[in-house]
């Protein structure tokens, strides 16, 4: 039976392991979660730095169009290789909420975006200002980005690049010409192993709460999604109270170096909060939402490894150019030379990753 040390440190190997390229990291991982908040990057940047040689902040957005990945929703939001996103589509879901309030808007639009080719949202508002959108609804921009929003949803749109953090939308043709599509057994079960891998190793509790997760991105394949993790091909091991899976064929890591890592809240080491705590005695709280006087940790506070631990936490923001930090430890902070230096080194990292210097 491994110890808990053993544990996080296989985790951590089979996590980050050695940095790749931009699209070896987002194939190996299968999924990226994004979000919107720069504190000091968004998620999807701290996510890949940790995994891709000579990441800078952007770089996602930057050759996103070259990649051939998508975002699209599975248990969260995000970035996949297509490969990926056929487990979600086609989606067979009822009429969206929108498409029931304006009933022909949805076609119309479809229409407009086949007509241009890539449509941002405000060609939409522009183009329907004066329409029946604006009479019905009161407000084109809201009910058009929705509109957007729920043909990207149902894979009939995609979204080719991002103007300043705006999504700009084309038709899904490689949707559409899927020459063979998945069984919904297939999907579901494709889907289930790509949470394990992601995540892994995980509690059994714990996957069955990520699981229930793809409700979002998957609601059509609620009972086959059920059926794929009562039969989930895993290995399982009992450590102290929590019996964990990862997947079948994996073997343990070997030693982990001494290094100091500032993860991002919605890394995949860091995600799942009962693992967490359970591998490294504490809880961290994702605290972007709580009210300032309430905050332990910070306002975007970055879960801190020394090797396969996590010893404490680091809010990170640029000033005037200069990347200041924020250090707390859970108990006392390490007294090491050693320590220190990394310390410095994941600091002069981020610097390099945020563009601050070379």
């Amino acid at each position: 039976m491994p110890s808990i040390a053993e544990l996080r440190a296989h985790a951590l190997a089979r996590s980050l392991g050695s940095k790749t390229d931009l699209m070896g990291a987002i194939q190996y991982l299968g999924y990226v979660q994004a979000d919107p908040i720069r504190a000091p990057a968004r998620a999807q940047d701290l996510i890949l730095m940790q995994r891709v040689r000579g990441y800078r902040v952007g770089n996602l957005e930057k050759h996103y169009p070259s990649l051939g990945i998508e975002e699209d929703m599975l248990h969260n939001y995000g970035f996949v290789p297509r490969d990926v996103q056929q487990f979600v589509h086609p989606r067979h879901i009822e009429s969206l909420r929108i498409e029931r309030e304006i009933p022909d808007l949805s076609e119309k639009v479809l229409e407009f975006v086949r007509e241009k080719g890539s449509v941002h949202p405000r060609d939409l508002d522009d183009h329907f200002a004066h329409g029946p959108v604006g009479n019905a609804w009161g407000g084109t921009s809201n009910a058009t980005t929705r509109v957007l929003d729920g043909l990207h949803y149902r894979g009939k749109l995609r979204v080719v690049r991002r103007d300043k953090g705006i999504r700009v939308y084309a038709v899904a043709s490689h949707l559409a010409s899927q020459p063979d599509p998945l069984s919904r057994e297939e999907q579901a079960r494709g889907l289930v192993q790509l949470l394990l891998k992601q995540y892994a190793p995980l509690p059994v509790q714990s996957l069955g709460n990520l699981v229930s997760l793809l409700g979002y991105g998957a609601p059509h394949l609620k009972a086959e999604v059920r059926a794929a993790l009562k039969n989930i091909e895993a290995q399982k091991i009992k450590v102290g109270s929590f019996t964990y899976l990862w997947p079948e064929g994996e073997t343990f890591a070997g030693e982990i170096p001494r290094k100091v890592r500032l993860l991002s809240p919605f890394d995949p080491l860091v995600w799942d909060r009962r693992r967490f705590e359970h591998l490294h005695a504490w809880a961290y709280k994702f605290e972007a939402y709580t009210p300032a006087p309430k905050r332990q940790f910070g306002y975007y506070a970055l879960p801190l490894l020394w090797g396969a631990e996590a010893i404490g936490w680091a809010n990170l923001k640029v000033e005037n150019g200069e990347l200041k930090s924020e250090i707390g430890f859970v108990n006392e902070a390490p007294k090491s030379k050693v320590f220190a230096r990394e310390l410095e080194a994941e600091l002069n990292r981020y610097r390099v990753f945020l563009g601050l210097t070379r």
